[in-house]
C-alpha cells in the first residue's frame, strides 16, 4: 500500500510533468469503483477538460490537484494505485482508470484492485473532503503528548495496530510502522497502554523522523520518471531487509522474525526489539 513518501512522490510526477499545462482531453473508465460518487466520472470528463493545473497537495495517503477553472481532484492510492506520466498518444490498459492528457503527456491513474478514490468539486474554497485528514505527523499539532493521550485511549491494543490508525497517524503504513518501531527498539505486540513516558516519547520523535527520512529519500527526485520508487533508501534501513525470508537486522546482524500482528503481517528484529511475554490471544 502507498504510503505518505510514496503518495508525494506520485504527487510530485504528475505535478513536475503538468503544472502550467492545459488538460486537452479526460479519459475515465465509468464502470470503476474508484468514482466516489454516481455520475462523477462523466463530470470529471466534462467539467476537467481546457482546465490548466495551477498547483497541488498531499497529505498523508491523499493527493489533492488544483485546476484553473476552479477544480479541485482528489486521489487515494488505495492499496495498488500508482499515477504514471507517459507520452502523449498512450494507449489505455484495463486498470488505467483515469486518464488526463496535455499537449505531451498522459497523466494516468492505474488501480489494479480498484481500493483508491477519485473525488472531484468545483469551488473557490477548499473541499470538505480534503479536511477530513488528521493533521501531519511534521505538523506542530503532531505533539508527543497527543501521541500518548492516543496511545493510552487505545492502551489494549498493540503498538504496531494502533500506528496503522490514520486518525493519528496520517500516512503511516505497514512498512513504516515496522520502521518506525525497529528505530524505536520497541516489539510491535507490545500493548500501547504498557509503553513507558520515554518509549512513548521515542515513538513519536521516530514517527516524526522516518516520515521526514522517506520523504527526502523517496520523493526528493526531481525527475518525474524515475526508474525506481525506492531507489534512495539506503541499505542501513529495516525497509530492504523485511520482505523475504532469512533477512537480518541491518545494525544487529540477528535474523529478523515476521508474524501477523494487529492483522497485519509485520517484521522486527529480536536483537532490538524484546517482548517480555508472549501477546495475548
Amino acid at each position: 500500500m502507498p504510503e505518505l513518501a510514496e503518495v508525494e512522490f506520485y504527487r510530485k510526477r504528475w505535478h513536475l510533468a503538468a503544472c502550467g499545462k492545459v488538460i486537452r482531453a479526460v479519459r475515465v473508465n465509468p464502470q470503476a469503483r474508484i468514482f466516489s460518487r454516481p455520475g462523477l466520472a462523466s463530470r470529471v470528463r466534462r467539467e476537467l477538460g481546457g482546465a490548466r493545473l495551477v498547483s497541488s497537495a498531499a497529505a498523508a495517503k491523499q493527493m489533492c490537484f488544483r485546476f484553473s477553472n476552479g477544480g479541485w481532484l482528489g486521489i487515494h492510492l488505495g492499496m495498488s494505485g500508482e499515477l504514471r506520466v507517459e507520452l502523449v498518444g498512450y494507449q489505455s490498459g484495463k486498470h488505467d482508470h483515469l486518464v488526463l492528457e496535455t499537449a505531451r503527456h498522459a497523466l494516468v491513474f492505474c488501480d489494479p484492485r480498484m481500493f483508491g478514490g477519485v473525488e472531484w468539486s468545483v469551488g473557490k474554497r477548499t473541499p470538505r473532503w480534503w479536511f477530513r485528514i488528521a493533521p501531519a505527523i511534521l505538523s506542530p499539532e503532531f505533539t508527543a503528548g497527543v501521541v500518548a493521550e492516543f496511545l493510552n485511549r487505545r492502551r489494549r491494543a498493540p503498538i504496531k495496530a494502533v500506528l496503522l490508525m490514520q486518525e493519528r497517524f496520517p500516512g503511516i503504513g505497514n512498512w513504516m510502522a515496522d520502521e518506525i518501531l525497529w528505530r524505536a527498539g520497541i516489539h510491535p505486540a507490545r500493548l500501547a497502554g504498557e509503553l513507558t513516558n520515554e518509549e512513548v516519547a521515542r515513538v513519536w520523535r521516530e514517527c516524526r523522523r522516518v516520515c521526514r527520512m522517506a520523504l527526502n529519500a523517496i520523493a526528493g527526485k526531481g525527475d518525474y520518471l524515475p526508474p525506481d520508487l525506492n531507489v534512495g533508501i539506503p541499505d542501513s534501513w529495516l525497509f530492504w531487509h523485511r520482505w523475504e525470508d532469512g533477512g537480518r537486522c541491518p545494525r544487529t546482524g540477528v535474523p529478523l522474525e515476521r508474524a501477523t500482528i494487529g492483522g497485519r503481517t509485520t517484521c522486527w528484529s529480536p536483537g532490538r526489539q524484546r517482548l517480555a511475554s508472549p501477546p495475548g490471544p
